[in-house]
Order: structure tokens, then C-alpha cells, then sequence
């Protein structure tokens, strides 16, 4: 079985405030994917990003990131086992971050022989 990193990326809409209640229900789609995820024996790990971040570029220059200009945003990554990419990208057709019109990049990791 390989593994997959599936990277959440969408659109953050300003005007959107959401209640307590929307944040819990939310949340509960976010556990219950990834829930259905291990309970398959899939999952691996996961985590939120914040907002905040530093960019070092090639010169070592250190500059406060991600860009600005960039209007979409990675809010998180789940990583995922799986017996192909399709089997990987058929997980990944579920992500809640779709119903909120983001979309998921699946990447498989690359197998180094040490």
C-alpha cells in the first residue's frame, strides 16, 4: 500500500461569518470524512495550517508569507494510504472542502531508496 498526501486548498470568502453552530457542523463533516477514512485502516495523519507562515527563498531572503496576492490558501493536508492514485483520488471525492468550492491536489510521496 502507498501513501498520498491530499493537500486542501479553496478560496477564503470574506463576507462569510459563520455561528457556532455552522462551525460545529463543519467540523463534524471534516471528522466524519476523515472517521470513514480510518475506519477503512487508511489513514495516516493529518492537520490544520494556520494562516500565518514564513517564505525562505533561494537568495535566503526571509519574507512573511504566504503571499498576499495569492488569494487561495492551503488550509490543511491529510495523509492517506491507498492501493493506487485512483484509489487516493476516489477518497479524496468526498473532502468536505469541495462543498465550499475548493479542491483537493492528491500527490503520492516518491519512494527513495536510501
Amino acid at each position: 500500500m502507498n501513501e498520498f498526501m491530499m493537500i486542501f486548498r479553496h478560496v477564503p470568502n470574506p463576507d462569510y461569518k459563520p455561528t457556532p453552530e455552522d462551525i460545529q457542523a463543519e467540523i463534524k463533516k471534516w471528522q466524519d470524512w476523515i472517521g470513514g477514512i480510518a475506519a477503512q485502516g487508511k489513514f495516516s495523519s493529518t492537520n490544520q495550517l494556520s494562516y500565518e507562515g514564513k517564505v525562505v527563498q533561494s537568495d535566503r531572503m526571509v519574507t512573511d508569507g504566504p503571499y498576499a496576492e495569492v488569494k487561495e490558501i492551503i488550509g490543511g493536508y491529510l495523509i492517506a494510504k491507498a492501493e493506487n492514485f485512483g484509489e487516493a483520488v476516489e477518497m479524496a471525492k468526498s473532502c468536505p472542502v469541495l462543498e465550499i468550492g475548493g479542491h483537493v491536489e492528491v500527490r503520492e510521496f516518491m519512494l527513495i531508496n536510501a
